[in-house]
């Protein structure tokens, strides 16, 4: 069960500066959308999944780390089979996935610490123009990344619980109790985090 995105590691990209892996993954999300090319696509899936698979992790790990957004990716493509050519199909799977995997290979390998630093010093120029509170902004995906492991084994708990009540497992009737659950969660949050002072009213 995931507690953190974060794997305890050494290998080359864990040695990368943040600053450079988000450039890098900007640059990617920006490059992946100017082609349809499938046979341009498929180097850069490869090249994602090799580097993801480089950190040090089992493949069980690996793949339940990305297992869900990758299963939402191919009923997306499964429904656009109906409605364009294959082709452009195989492009949006390569280009999604691609992306997952290498988004996956950043948190792995950064620390949530690491990921909030950066992230304030990179919205200064905005906060600056009254656009937003850099701290703000940063403690709130420093919050996404620490939980989404929690909603996972949340959703998992809630679905043992389903199996030993005899209840079958159903997308809608686990995703009601897991939605408030969140919320409660998230509200206790807010809560804590405003008695604290580490955000304006």
């Amino acid at each position: 069960m995931l507690t953190s995105l974060y794997v305890e590691g050494q290998s080359w990209f864990h040695r990368v500066p943040v600053r450079l892996k988000l450039i890098a993954l900007l640059v990617l999300s920006v490059g992946l959308f100017t082609t349809n090319a499938p046979l341009l696509l498929l180097p850069a899936f490869l090249l994602c999944g090799a580097l993801y698979l480089s950190l040090g992790m089992t493949a069980r790990q690996a793949f339940s780390r990305v297992g869900f957004v990758l299963f939402t990716i191919l009923i997306l493509a499964a429904v656009n089979l109906f409605l364009v050519p294959f082709p452009d199909v195989a492009a949006l799977v390569l280009r999604l996935t691609a992306l997952v995997l290498f988004a996956a290979a950043v948190t792995a390998t950064t620390t949530i610490g690491a990921f909030m630093d950066e992230t304030t010093i990179l919205l200064k120029p905005a906060e600056r123009l009254g656009l937003l509170r850099a701290a703000d902004v940063s403690l709130a995906l420093g919050l996404v990344l620490r939980f989404v492991p929690d909603i996972f084994a949340r959703y998992q708990a809630i679905s043992e619980a389903h199996r030993a009540r005899g209840l079958p497992i159903r997308p809608l009737t686990i995703i009601g109790p897991l939605i408030i659950l969140t919320l409660k969660d998230a509200d206790t949050i807010a809560a804590a985090i405003d008695a604290r002072g580490f955000r304006r009213q």
